[in-house]
C-alpha cells in the first residue's frame, strides 16, 4: 500500500498535510517560525547558510543570541515534520540548513509555477481546455496571500513571484476566453491583470481586443 503523500502549503495558511494528519499554521512557532519554514521550503533545493537565514528572519539585524534562537526554531520545525509523520527533516551541515523532503512531496507554490508553465505550453499548442485547466490551478494557488503580517524583503520578492505566476495564468485564461468568443470573460481577466500589474502591456492589448470584438469601440 502506498504511503500518503506529504503536501505543503505556503500560500494562504502555512500547513503540512499527510493523509488524515494536518499540521496547521497555528502549530508553527509564530511569524518567525512561519517565515523560517517558508524560506526552507521555497528554497529547499539549496543548502542555506545560517547567516542568510538569520538575515531573513531578523531583517538584517539579528540579535546577539540569534544562533540559539535559530536552533530553537529549527528544532520546533523538525518536531512538526515528525508530527506530520513524514521522513522529511531539516539537515544541518557546514553551517547550513536544508529541508529534505520525500521525493513525491507536493508543494503548492511549485505546483502553481508548473501549472502556469503547462498552461502557456498548452495555449501555444492550441489545446484550449488543457490551457484553461492549468491556468485555473495556477491562479487558484498564486492568488492566495503569502505570509500575511510578515514584512521582509525576501517575502516581498516571493509575493512578486506569485503575482507574476497569477498574471501568467490570467493571461492564458483571457486568451482562452477570447478564442472561445467569450469577450466578457477575456475583459474580466484582463482587468484583473491590470489591477495586479497596471503597466502590463499584454493585458491592455487583450482588453482592447475584447472591447473591439464586443462592439465597444469607445471603450477600446
Amino acid at each position: 500500500m502506498d504511503e500518503p503523500q506529504l503536501r505543503i502549503y505556503l500560500a494562504g495558511n502555512v500547513a503540512l498535510e499527510r493523509g488524515d494528519v494536518l499540521v496547521p499554521e497555528t502549530r508553527l512557532p509564530g511569524n518567525q517560525g512561519r517565515l523560517a519554514f517558508a524560506l526552507l521550503a521555497w528554497e529547499r533545493s539549496n543548502a542555506l547558510s545560517t547567516d542568510h537565514i538569520a538575515d531573513v528572519l531578523w531583517d538584517g539585524a539579528p540579535p546577539a543570541s540569534w544562533g540559539t534562537a535559530l536552533r530553537a526554531i529549527v528544532s520546533k520545525l523538525r518536531g512538526l515534520l515528525n508530527e506530520a509523520g513524514t521522513t522529511g527533516t531539516i539537515e544541518h551541515a557546514f553551517g547550513c540548513y536544508q529541508l529534505r523532503l520525500p521525493h513525491d512531496t507536493w508543494v503548492d507554490i511549485e505546483a502553481a509555477s508548473s501549472a502556469a508553465h503547462d498552461a502557456e505550453v498548452a495555449l501555444r499548442e492550441g489545446s484550449l481546455p488543457a490551457a484553461n485547466g492549468a491556468a485555473l490551478v495556477a491562479n487558484a494557488i498564486a492568488r492566495r496571500p503569502f505570509l500575511e503580517g510578515v514584512d521582509r524583503p525576501w517575502v516581498h520578492q516571493r509575493r512578486a513571484l506569485l503575482r507574476d505566476i497569477q498574471v501568467r495564468a490570467l493571461s492564458c485564461r483571457a486568451e482562452v476566453a477570447f478564442a472561445a468568443g467569450d469577450h466578457l470573460g477575456a475583459t474580466g481577466d484582463a482587468k484583473r491583470i491590470i489591477a495586479l500589474e497596471p503597466l502590463r502591456e499584454q493585458a491592455c492589448v487583450i482588453l482592447m481586443r475584447a472591447h473591439v470584438h464586443a462592439g465597444n469601440s469607445a471603450e477600446a
